[in-house]
């Protein structure tokens, strides 16, 4: 096969796209080092938008606030839009802060009931 084979060429991963790559603009994105406070949002952090993105926000949010019309995570938004974790999270802070987008922390196992509890309460009431 060669170089010019259609079929190599889509076997080939994409590269990633350079202005994405580029740290002078991940810097701009963020507000630089001392963009303020960021929201407490871990890797695990549901995020779902709250409204259509607005023309004043940055290309990047308004990409964040279109895939958050159905619950993402933060890593799969990083994912998603190929930028690092650091700078997904100062851009959801803006969101937030903006009330575009709205985060929930996950469901902890342990905060959920235990199963025997609730079996014995189902079954107490079944009684009744």
């Amino acid at each position: 096969m060669s170089d010019d084979d259609p079929r190599r060429q889509r076997r080939q991963r994409r590269k990633p796209v350079k202005a994405q790559q580029d740290p002078e603009r991940l810097y701009v994105i963020t507000g630089g080092p001392d963009g303020g406070e960021r929201a407490a949002l871990d890797l695990v952090t549901i995020v779902v938008a709250r409204a259509k993105p607005t023309p004043t926000v940055q290309p990047e949010q308004a990409a964040i606030v279109r895939l958050c019309t159905s619950p993402l995570s933060v890593a799969e938004v990083s994912a998603y839009l190929s930028l690092p974790f650091s700078v997904v999270t100062a851009l959801l802070t803006d969101l937030l802060a903006a009330e575009l987008v709205e985060s929930r922390a996950p469901i902890v196992r342990a905060a959920l009931p235990d199963r025997a509890l609730l079996e014995a309460v189902m079954h107490g009431l079944q009684k009744l």
